[in-house]
C-alpha cells in the first residue's frame, strides 16, 4: 500500500448519485486490523482503540494464527472482538473482514500500528452520515514513520499528544485514492457492487488501496478528512524482504495500469519515484530498509516488463 500525492484540489459533487441515495444511515463503525507476524506491535495499538470516545461497534482481527495476537488479553476490551484467520496476504485478510459487515457498518481499515486521535472513530461515523455521495474517507496522518525507521508505541502517543493542540479543520477535500493504513469506507455500497479486494496482489500487496479505491470511486466520492486524524508508526518489524516490495514496485502498477484503475501518470510517477529513492539509497543504505533488496527487486520486473512476462504474483516465486 501506498499513499499517492493528492491531484489538484476539486470542489466536492453535492449530488453522490443513485447510490448515494440507496445507501442506508450507517449505524455502527467497524474497526478492521489485518496483521501478520507482529505480536509485539498489535496488542498495544488495539488497547490504544479503547482510549476512543466512541468506542467501535466491532473490532475485527484478521491474523494468520493466535501467534499473531501476541499478549492481547480480548476479554478485558471494552467493546466486541471478532478474530478470523486465514491464509496470510494483506487482499486475503481485508476481504475475510469485508465478507461479515452488515449494509448499515462503516468499515474503518487500520494498519496494526496505526494510532488514532481519541475523536477519530466519532469523526469518522459523522462524515459518513453528513455526506451521503462519500463512499472512502482516509484521513489526515500527522507523522508517518514510514518515511524513516519507524516510532514506537511511546514515541507515537507522543507525536499524537504534540499535535492534539493544532488546529483542526473538518474540510473533506477529494483524494486520488485512500491511503490503506487509515481508510475508511461505506459497506453497503461495497457490498452492493460485490466488490473485494483484488486477491492477484499477494502479500504485502503493494497498491491494494488504490485499486479499491478506485473502483469504489466510480459510485461516490474519495475523501481526506482533516478532523480524522491519527500517526502511523511505520513499524519495521515483519515486513517482507525488499526484493518482494521492489517488484511490486514496478509490476503492480503496470498491473493496475492495464486492469484501468491506475491513471497513467500516477503509474510512472510512482515508479519513477521508487526507482530514484531506491538507486539513491543504495549508495548508503540504512539499517532499517533493505533499499538494494528494492532496488533488485525493481530490475528484475523491469526485465520482466521488457519480455511480457511481468506479474504481481512473480514475488511468491522469487528468492530473496
Amino acid at each position: 500500500m501506498s499513499e499517492l500525492q493528492n491531484p489538484a484540489q476539486t470542489a466536492l459533487p453535492t449530488d453522490g448519485g443513485a447510490d448515494a441515495v440507496r445507501a442506508p444511515q450507517p449505524t455502527r463503525v467497524v474497526i478492521g486490523i489485518p496483521t501478520t507476524g507482529r505480536p509485539t506491535i498489535l496488542p498495544d495499538t488495539v488497547r490504544a482503540i479503547a482510549r476512543q470516545s466512541r468506542l467501535p461497534d466491532l473490532l475485527i482481527l484478521s491474523v494468520a494464527g493466535p501467534d499473531d495476537l501476541g499478549d492481547l488479553d480480548i476479554p478485558k476490551l471494552p467493546f466486541p472482538v471478532e478474530v478470523i484467520t486465514g491464509p496470510k496476504g494483506a487482499t486475503l485478510q481485508r476481504n475475510r473482514m469485508m465478507r461479515i459487515l452488515g449494509r448499515e457498518d462503516v468499515l474503518l481499515l487500520l494498519d496494526d500500528d496505526f494510532l488514532m486521535e481519541p475523536d477519530y472513530v466519532a469523526n469518522t461515523l459523522t462524515v459518513f452520515r453528513e455526506n451521503p455521495n462519500v463512499v472512502i474517507a482516509t484521513g489526515t496522518v500527522l507523522a508517518d514513520g514510514i518515511r524513516g525507521p519507524g516510532y514506537d508505541h511511546r514515541e507515537g502517543a507522543r507525536l499524537l499528544a504534540e499535535h492534539a493542540q493544532a488546529e483542526k479543520t473538518e474540510t473533506l477535500s477529494p483524494k486520488y485514492a485512500g491511503y490503506g493504513c487509515n481508510m475508511a469506507l461505506r459497506a453497503s455500497v461495497a457490498l452492493d457492487e460485490a466488490m473485494l479486494f483484488d486477491e492477484a496482489l499477494p502479500l504485502y500487496s503493494w497498491l491494494e488501496d488504490v485499486d479499491f479505491s478506485r473502483r469504489l470511486a466510480a459510485h461516490g466520492d474519495v475523501v481526506k478528512a482533516g478532523h480524522m486524524r491519527g500517526v502511523h508508526l511505520g513499524t519495521k518489524t515483519g515486513r517482507t524482504p525488499g526484493i518482494y516490495l521492489g517488484y511490486s514496485q514496478i509490476a503492480n502498477p503496470f498491473y493496475l495500469r492495464r486492469k484501468g484503475t491506475m491513471s497513467r501518470f500516477h503509474a510512472y510517477e510512482m515508479m519513477s519515484r521508487n526507482i530514484l529513492s531506491n538507486l539513491m539509497h543504495s549508495l548508503r543504505p540504512p539499517a532499517w530498509a533493505d533499499y538494494r533488496g528494492r532496488l533488485k527487486g525493481n530490475l528484475v520486473a523491469i526485465g520482466d516488463v521488457i519480455r511480457g512476462k511481468d506479474s504481481p504474483d512473480r514475488i511468491t516465486r522469487l528468492k530473496p
